[in-house]
């Protein structure tokens, strides 16, 4: 019987979490653990929710150093002052 993949909105373990960012199951752990990605425990046990992940990966994406979305919004906030 073919895996279910988990939908929006859904609780992801820590297996699923790290296939979903392409990372080992290690490096998801040591980010929980150090509440540096959004996590919560069940019985000891990391859960996820994969709105939550999204959210986290656009805010690592937008402080990025040249990252494009938030350079993007820098030049639409200087052409509307400037208006």
């Amino acid at each position: 019987m073919p895996k279910k993949k988990p939908l929006d909105g859904s609780i992801l373990t820590i297996k699923e979490v790290a296939e979903y960012l392409k990372v080992n199951e290690r490096t998801v752990y040591r980010l929980a653990g150090a509440k540096k990605i959004p996590a919560f425990k069940v019985g000891g046990t990391w859960r996820f929710v994969r709105a939550d992940i999204d959210q986290w990966i656009k805010n690592q994406t937008a402080g990025a150093v040249g990252a494009a979305p938030a350079a993007d919004r820098d030049v639409e906030k200087t052409t509307n002052c400037e208006k």
